[in-house]
């Protein structure tokens, strides 16, 4: 499976949170709710796809590499 690389619209985020349900090695939450990127590259190329799929803002969005 190819790599991805994640990013994260901070302006856009809702502070959901789902993206760290989804993809808690990929994505945290700051003090305020919103999103933070801590793996730019993730591994776990599902889950973080998973994550984008499922942000209610479209906060989030990866590229293939």
């Amino acid at each position: 499976m190819a790599g991805v690389e994640v990013h994260a619209d901070r302006d856009v985020c809702i502070g959901a949170g789902l993206c760290v349900l989804t993809a808690g090695a990929v994505f945290d939450q700051d003090d305020d709710g919103i999103v933070v990127v801590l793996d730019e590259h993730p591994a776990d190329v599902v889950a973080a796809r998973d994550a984008v799929a499922n942000c209610p803002s479209g906060a989030l969005s990866l590229t293939e590499e």
